[in-house]
């Protein structure tokens, strides 16, 4: 779907099935990638722990195809909010960025 849109990706489940989350934040770090998800658990350990802290985005209660319109749509509407630190959680009404606050 989106390989055949010419984007760059790699599955954590093709990858390594048995990576941890830290493991799965410092990969997306390192290579600069974004990682998507529906695992809150990412959002945490970036604000809560302060992990390393690539772009991460969040569907929430969402059919695939759904993700994968919504995901075509923000990397059209929204490219700059998909850098380092960015959280945003999309669900089937609404698309939400949060910024990494380093003083928080």
């Amino acid at each position: 779907m989106l390989v055949d849109d010419g984007h760059d990706v790699l599955s954590a489940s093709e990858n390594d099935p048995r990576a941890s989350d830290e493991s799965l934040l410092a990969l997306a770090t390192r290579e600069e990638r974004v990682l998507v998800t529906e695992d809150k658990d990412f959002g945490e350990l970036v604000f809560l722990r302060g992990l390393p802290r690539p772009c991460i985005i969040r569907f929430v209660d969402m059919p695939v195809a759904e993700k994968v319109s919504a995901m075509r749509d923000l990397i059209q509407d929204h490219p700059q909010a998909m850098v380092e630190g960015n959280l945003i959680v999309v669900t089937q009404n609404r698309v939400r960025i949060r910024a990494f606050d380093p003083e928080s």
